[in-house]
């Protein structure tokens, strides 16, 4: 590749930008539920199995019940439902949508399907006789319902936001009302590194002062140790985006580290990282089965956020091509090149479609190409631009299945390229989001 050309930007080093929110599941999928004893007759239970799983059986303990909050929440549809029965449900609507398109495997599930989001979200306001209150957002509206504990978040996480309420309160820091705009203390967002432990805690207030800081930090800290990094983002704007341009670190390096895939990964506030870390790694080991990778391969890694497919099968490849539009998400990619000693990777600040036209146009090889686009799905200048590079091999990630279908369409009336393997993951238990890995290779002919 002549790097010397103007036709793509390559990052070394970045500034911020705003955040590009992945949708990889709807914003009310933060569905907060408590546990409750199962109630369900021994004729129902006996029913429940699942392959591999003792605890799914007649003898389970315990029961995900009824939500206390699901009709206002609206993201975890399958509560009260055997895990066994989502997964089915599951299977059967990816085979519905992408039966046709080519051979489906069985969707891969979770041992242990709970608590598994490693970034949790809280919104914050006041609600007279109760004061200072956390939660979700009733669903259709932005009135918050409080809610102390959900099935899927971090437990951890959950204590860290409960903590915050109850700091809140007692340092007189008042809750932002979104009709007056009056008001500090907006969302809280927690991330978790699923391996490290490590745990960053971003409070998004409507002012950059935040009164007491230091002894609100402090205390935060004594509460939960465990705390690696505080970040106070800036959000003065009437928006529906959680995160705002503006942050300032006021505790630790700003960011945490977590392992996956045996590759070390530094995750900021505003950097896409999988929700679900156990999940990820089945995704991308049947990303990288699918690619068929012999170690003298190009792969470009598309819409790559912070370069965890790319970095993730860099030592089984010649070179790694990764493009994302998310600058803040390319200064991780880089950085996490470089923790990770990796020489054969070079991440541009890009969008991904004019990205693979300016590849094309300079006649670059490319083997496999791997595209993870958002919720979405990928746009049809992409994909013009894919046939165009005409790789070897497609690998399509994508979190949803309607979106698949509509492109493999698309591809199947504008190119050769055919879906040969299907397989569906479970990303998101309780939910009906569903992850789905395709790959695509060219029909002879």
């Amino acid at each position: 590749m002549d790097k010397d050309r103007k036709v793509y930007k390559k990052v070394s080093r970045v500034t911020g930008v705003a955040d590009r929110d992945r949708k990889t599941h709807r914003k009310t999928e933060q569905g907060k539920i408590l546990p409750e004893r199962d109630k369900r007759p021994d004729s129902d239970k006996k029913k429940d199995k699942t392959p591999g799983r003792k605890d799914y059986g007649p003898d389970r303990k315990t029961d995900y019940g009824r939500c206390p909050v699901m009709k206002k929440c609206g993201g975890c549809r399958y509560v009260g439902m055997s895990y066994g029965e989502q997964l089915k449900i599951k299977q059967k609507t990816v085979e519905k949508l992408l039966g046709g398109y080519g051979k489906m495997d069985k969707i891969i599930g979770m041992e242990q399907p709970e608590h598994y989001r490693n970034k949790v979200h809280a919104v914050f306001d006041f609600q007279k006789g109760r004061g200072i209150i956390s939660g979700i957002y009733k669903e259709g509206t932005h009135d918050v319902v409080p809610v102390e504990e959900c099935l899927l978040e971090d437990r951890k996480a959950d204590q860290i936001i409960g903590s915050v309420r109850e700091l809140a309160g007692s340092f007189k820091i008042k809750a932002y009302d979104e009709d007056t705009g009056y008001g500090l203390l907006r969302h809280v967002l927690i991330r978790v590194g699923h391996a490290t432990g490590q745990i960053m805690v971003v409070l998004v207030l409507g002012s950059p002062i935040l009164p007491s800081k230091n002894n609100f930090v402090k205390a935060l800290c004594k509460l939960h140790p465990e705390i690696t990094t505080i970040v106070l983002n800036v959000n003065n704007k009437k928006t529906s985006m959680v995160l705002g341009d503006k942050e300032h670190v006021l505790y630790g390096k700003g960011y945490i580290e977590d392992v996956l895939c045996g590759r070390t990964f530094r995750i900021s506030s505003k950097s896409f990282y999988q929700v679900n870390a156990v999940q990820t790694e089945k995704l991308y080991g049947k990303a990288a089965e699918y690619a068929c990778l012999t170690g003298k391969e190009t792969v470009i890694d598309a819409y790559c956020g912070i370069g965890t497919i790319g970095l993730a099968v860099a030592g089984h490849v010649k070179k790694v091509i990764g493009v994302e539009l998310n600058q803040s998400a390319v200064r991780d990619a880089v950085a996490n090149a470089k923790i990770n000693g990796i020489k054969n990777a070079d991440f541009y600040q890009n969008d991904a479609g004019r990205f693979m036209i300016q590849l094309a146009e300079t006649k670059e090889t490319v083997d496999v190409v791997f595209m993870d686009p958002p919720r979405s799905g990928s746009t049809e200048e992409f994909m013009d631009a894919l046939v165009m590079l005409a790789p070897d091999r497609v690998v399509y990630i994508s979190c949803n299945p309607e979106t698949l279908a509509r492109d493999l369409g698309y591809l199947a009336k504008k190119s050769r390229y055919r879906a040969v393997r299907i397989t569906p993951v479970d990303m998101f238990p309780f939910t009906d989001n569903i992850e789905t890995i395709c790959l695509l290779t060219k029909e002879k002919g």
